[in-house]
């Protein structure tokens, strides 16, 4: 595990806290779920985009052009431990708050 393993983990869990606090604020329930689903989306979303563009280069594309990537080859290529690890720190920190929360509370 590397530092940006850790910054992910970090802002992906603030970006969880503050989803709760607003849900909480409005009075709507599963605050914690939801930021943790869309923390975690967000780096997902993230890996695989950044798999696309590094698939395009390797095919020769540049920018202004389309990108020479079928849709679903971001999610089942490129994938590498430190491109897994992006995503599996802060999917595990934010399931460790709710799952922390939910026992706890």
């Amino acid at each position: 595990m590397n530092q940006s393993h850790l910054a992910h983990a970090i802002i992906a869990v603030l970006i969880t806290v503050t989803i709760w606090a607003v849900m909480t604020r409005l009075d709507l329930p599963a605050g914690e779920i939801l930021g943790a689903a869309v923390a975690i989306a967000l780096y997902l979303g993230r890996e695989i985009t950044q798999h696309e563009y590094k698939l395009g280069i390797q095919r020769g594309w540049q920018w202004g052009q389309t990108l020479p990537v079928r849709w679903w080859e971001g999610l089942l290529r490129g994938w590498s431990k430190d491109s897994a690890l992006d995503l599996i720190a802060p999917a595990v920190a934010c399931l460790a708050l709710v799952l922390a929360y939910q026992l706890l509370w």
